[in-house]
């Protein structure tokens, strides 16, 4: 067993001074020894859409056509969850489409929350965000860093906080958002 270890460590150093050398990174094991891009097509994402190897996936997840699903990401399909193409999911986002709060405080007896959540196209998720269930985030939206997603946010919003507020829509101020 030995000698498996030591052919097995080489082959870690040298995949990863050949990604540091190419990419000037260091990845975990998982994404040293599989591939994003074929990480996303055995989940059914679209063309050209990357997931690292740490990303999880639960339930019914649809993924658009050239998205970065950065890492340690949760996507929670367990009511549904659609997101659109070109969209940017930063690293720590968690998304999810259930809880279970309601079945938590009834010890069991009541059903766990389902809804669906859905994602535009074209929209930027700043890292370590969450989103809750049953919201939807329009198309070409942003979401600030660290925000929470308590509800829905018009398309191209600039949004964020906790709970997330909308602070601008387009070029223009949301009302109400002159002390932000």
């Amino acid at each position: 067993m030995d000698k498996f270890e030591d052919l097995l460590q080489a082959l870690l150093r040298r995949l990863r001074t050949n990604v540091r050398a190419k990419f000037n990174r260091r990845v975990s094991t998982g994404d040293l020894l599989s591939d994003r891009w074929e990480n996303a097509r055995e989940c059914g994402f679209g063309e050209g859409t990357s997931c690292y190897d740490n990303v999880l996936v639960l339930g019914d997840v649809r993924v658009g056509c050239h998205c970065w699903i950065g890492p340690n990401v949760i996507l929670d399909g367990s009511g549904g969850l659609v997101i659109g193409d070109y969209c940017s999911i930063s690293a720590g986002v968690q998304i999810y489409s259930h809880h279970t709060v309601a079945w938590a405080n009834s010890l069991g007896s009541s059903p766990i929350d389902r809804r669906s959540t859905r994602i535009g196209s074209g929209v930027y998720i700043g890292p370590n965000t969450v989103i809750e269930m049953g919201s939807e985030i329009g198309d070409r939206a942003v979401i600030g860093a660290m925000s929470l997603v308590r509800s829905n946010i018009p398309s191209k919003a600039r949004a964020w906080g906790v709970p997330a507020r909308v602070v601008a829509i387009g070029n223009e101020a949301a009302p109400g958002a002159e002390n932000v």
